[in-house]
């Protein structure tokens, strides 16, 4: 994509609401070299469109070396993302025949160089389906653990992707495949494994296994997602449904996946504030391990919410989303900090924005 197209990209992502993005490249160093991923990140922040803007860009992209990590760093990245498909060595370099990704080794360590680059925020996963899941799972575990052991802070997020259909991809043919039933069971011992990170599923899942296991410990959903190439700004676009990743499961609108959240007794948030304000890491994590990262996170997700209520959402979504925020209000332990939030919602209404604790 040209930097004109990233830009409509973003322009459409911000129409619907989104706070943050996820940039996925594939493993092509001559067309997707460092320079571009870097100059296409500074597109993504530049962007100020209506009332939107883009506040973090976490980053997919293929392993790489401390010197670019440093570069990512740099230019202001927020989650680096990286899944490793399978912690079985074997069966990895089958699945990798040749390329880049071949080296079993390079991509397992790829997190360590990026911590050793300056990037303390780091997103781990498996595709899980590509070997026997007990294994990928374990495998999971411990790459978590050996983040803590070696960097005193483990991993920022952990995805939970599975194999699922696509245009040459029947999961039905991979004996690996794991049922919701087990799939449900992955997330919810995965949570009580590492109850500090965030846990992300995605719209590949379906809106049913996305209800079933949101109270499983799922933290970060996705919403109105597309896996094509181009595929906000060129919604209607035929052609671009043949560059998906994947089929996308859950096709719902993300007014309608906030709308959902609400009346499952949850509350949207499209906080980036930890982030922005360098809690980061093991500054992020501290705040975590101690139980007192809801004290930041309520006030700023009900502060980003009201943005999203006076901005995108529908009259429907909207009437709920106030009715949510007066009665979340009183959750907050500390006056000075409802007090304060109060106030901030009251200049939300009068047109400022950005308001973070």
């Amino acid at each position: 994509m040209t930097q004109e197209e990233i830009k409509n990209e973003v322009i459409a992502l911000q129409d619907m609401g989104h706070k943050r993005l996820a940039l996925e490249t594939g493993e092509d160093p001559v067309n997707n070299p460092i320079e571009y991923i870097l100059e296409s990140i500074k597109t993504i922040y530049s962007v100020h469109h209506k009332a939107g803007d883009i506040r973090r860009v976490n980053v997919n992209i293929a392993a790489t070396s401390i010197e670019n990590y440093k570069k990512l760093k740099d230019v202001g990245i927020g989650t680096y993302i990286l899944f490793q498909e399978t912690y079985h060595r074997k069966n990895y370099e089958a699945l990798h025949p040749t390329g880049p990704k071949h080296d079993y080794a390079y991509h397992t360590e790829a997190m360590d160089r990026a911590q050793l680059g300056g990037i303390d925020d780091v997103g781990c996963g498996v595709l899980f389906g590509l070997n026997n899941y007990e294994y990928d799972f374990v495998g999971l575990l411990m790459h978590a653990e050996h983040l803590e052991a070696r960097f005193g802070v483990g991993p920022h997020t952990i995805s939970v992707p599975r194999i699922r259909p696509a245009d040459d991809i029947d999961p039905e043919t991979f004996e690996n495949s794991i049922s919701d039933d087990i799939f449900k069971k992955i997330v919810a011992c995965i949570r009580v494994s590492v109850p500090y990170t965030g846990m992300i599923i995605s719209t590949r899942e379906s809106i049913e296994t996305r209800a079933k296991v949101i109270d499983f410990g799922i933290s970060q959903i996705s919403g109105g997602s597309k896996t094509s190439v181009g595929g906000y700004a060129t919604e209607e676009v035929a052609a671009a449904a043949d560059t998906e990743q994947f089929f996308t499961s859950d096709q719902r609108t993300l007014d309608e996946v906030v709308s959902w959240l609400m009346d499952t007794a949850h509350i949207p948030s499209f906080c980036t504030a930890c982030y922005r304000a360098g809690r980061t890491g093991d500054r992020f994590m501290s705040l975590v391990k101690a139980g007192q990262i809801g004290n930041i996170c309520q006030p700023n997700a009900l502060m980003t919410l009201k943005e999203y209520l006076m901005d995108y959402a529908s009259p429907e979504t909207r009437k709920k989303g106030e009715a949510l925020i007066e009665k979340e209000i009183e959750n907050i332990s500390r006056d000075d900090i409802k007090e304060l939030v109060r106030a901030n919602l009251k200049k939300i209404e009068e047109g400022e924005r950005d308001f973070r604790l």
